[in-house]
């Protein structure tokens, strides 16, 4: 069993889903598995992975919004030691278990504690325990609970290579007759900083060049050609806040960002291929349940800040966006470009609109923007209905009961959500409502109605069967469809443990905290 997981890589960046970023690795398994059209994370990393682990609402494992510790008013900002994870669920049935990458689950991560991988079920880990910071020398980087010194001792160390290198060798090296396994590629990739090694961005050089307004027309194109959406499905509009590629300003400075992060997937696809070539060496891919998601939409969010003043708490690196406090290159300043180990920018608003495509909204949004990923999943001798797109909606709390399913260990009692092995084999299966918080924004969907709110704003409705893109609100036609999805929202809600954001975004700001820059 093989879960794959991206970091902030959008709904139509691989080349399977509409993509023209070369992912062959990732295109050939999802071509010949099962794609999921409709398959929503919970639009932030750690409250992601916290669900994706557990098979819970984030709110209810401790993690409401990141690692931040905010008892007693708001989360523990904790992976809960009461909550068991997937890893602890198949250790206990005998699996050889390991987690390569990001953890991003643990509030402290200066000594190791009840909520470090090691402790929740992982018998191998080589990775970061807190989010980003940089591919070439990570911090947190760590080797089972001692800090790793890889990046210090090889002057060639590249984070997502590395991931990729150790979960390679270690499939390479299980004995012969080895108990099943759980691996967890848990990658950084491609969040900021817009760091790439020199062959990766000459890989994807000119391929951004036509823009993102051109660009965004040829992905709906394919998703469209790839039967991942309808025909006929509207593209949304170029975010209002960004200028049309034709009256950009700096475009050669533009589509050196958007190189780079696709730069950053052409690495984390690479890292992927080592490992799914080790499993065929060893005769164990065609038995190998594999399923890839990104834990959130595209991220809109801009380094170096727009505001420095707004975030006087963070490094240089976030004013300036470089680490030695030089200027980053814009326009006609040429010291320094994304990419290398010095910069710390990210590739903003206009591409991200472009890794979403067709959709509106980003990361931290529960619009589809913000809450739509790729789900991929291969199983040649799982009897998958294979080549399927399944449109059925979706979502991370489904993910631990379908591998129980697939690995024939039975149902956890009381799950949050349901098994959707009989989608990918083919069958129907009974559809499920789906509920969303992050920041405050909020989110229920039942069959085709969707029921959204970007906080404080009052609930939009849109029928998603019909309106992917969610540009026709029809709310206002349908008080009473608003009035029954948004008790079902509030009595979620209540259950799972949602907290008002309204006291955790007034004490953020007190302290100089934007809400998107609250992660580490």
């Amino acid at each position: 069993m093989l879960l794959i997981v991206a970091d902030d890589m959008g709904y139509s960046d691989l080349g399977c889903y509409g993509g023209e970023i070369p992912t062959p690795v990732l295109d050939s398994l999802g071509r010949r598995g099962v794609r999921f059209s409709q398959f929503y994370n919970t639009a932030r990393c750690s409250p992601s992975r916290a669900s994706l682990l557990t098979g819970m609402h984030p709110h209810q494992t401790g993690i409401g919004v990141l690692t931040r510790p905010d008892l007693p008013h708001g989360y523990a900002g904790t992976l809960d030691p009461r909550v068991p994870t997937v890893a602890e669920m198949l250790q206990d049935e005998g699996y050889e278990t390991a987690l390569f990458g990001k953890w991003h689950l643990a509030a402290d991560t200066q000594k190791p504690n009840a909520s470090w991988p090691t402790r929740r079920g992982f018998g191998e880990f080589f990775g970061t325990l807190a989010g980003c910071s940089s591919y070439f020398d990570p911090q947190t980087l760590t080797a089972g609970e001692r800090p790793a010194s890889d990046a210090k001792d090889d002057p060639e160390f590249y984070y997502t290579d590395a991931i990729g290198t150790r979960a390679r060798d270690w499939v390479q090296g299980r004995g012969e007759g080895a108990h099943p396994f759980f691996m967890y590629m848990a990658f950084t990739a491609p969040h900021w900083p817009l760091h790439a090694l020199p062959a990766d961005i000459e890989a994807v050089r000119g391929l951004f060049d036509e823009g993102w307004d051109e660009l965004r027309t040829r992905r709906l194109e394919r998703l469209e050609a790839e039967g991942i959406l309808p025909e006929g499905t509207r593209l949304s509009e170029r975010d209002p806040s960004q200028p049309a590629w034709d009256n950009a300003a700096d475009r050669d400075w533009q589509v050196r960002r958007m190189e780079v992060y696709a730069a950053q997937l052409v690495a984390l696809d690479r890292a992927v291929g080592g490992v799914v070539e080790a499993l065929r060496a060893r005769g164990e891919l065609e038995n190998t349940l594999i399923l890839f998601l990104s834990d959130n939409g595209a991220s809109a969010e801009e380094l170096p800040l727009d505001d420095p003043g707004a975030f006087v708490q963070k490094d240089a690196a976030m004013r300036t966006g470089t680490r030695d406090g030089r200027p980053l290159a814009i326009g006609n300043r040429p010291e320094v470009v994304p990419g290398p180990e010095n910069t710390y920018a990210s590739y903003g608003v206009p591409w991200a609109n472009l890794s979403n495509a067709p959709l509106r909204r980003y990361k931290r949004w529960v619009h589809e923007g913000g809450i739509s990923t790729p789900l991929i999943v291969s199983w040649p001798d799982g009897g998958l209905a294979e080549g399927a797109v399944v449109e059925e909606p979706a979502q991370l709390v489904d993910v631990v009961p379908t591998i129980r399913q697939a690995l024939g260990l039975g149902q956890v009692e009381a799950p949050e959500g349901r098994s959707l092995l009989p989608l990918l084999q083919g069958t129907d299966a009974a559809g499920a409502t789906q509920f969303w918080e992050h920041i405050g924004n909020a989110a229920v969907r039942r069959g085709r109605w969707k029921l959204v709110r970007d906080y404080p704003q009052p609930w939009e409705l849109y029928d998603i069967d019909a309106d992917r893109t969610e540009l026709d609100d029809l709310a206002a036609a349908n008080p009473e469809l608003v009035t029954e999805l948004s008790a079902a929202w509030q009595e979620w809600a209540d259950r799972v443990g949602v907290l008002p954001w309204d006291a955790m975004l007034e004490r953020y700001r007190a302290e100089g905290l934007p809400e998107w820059l609250t992660e580490e």
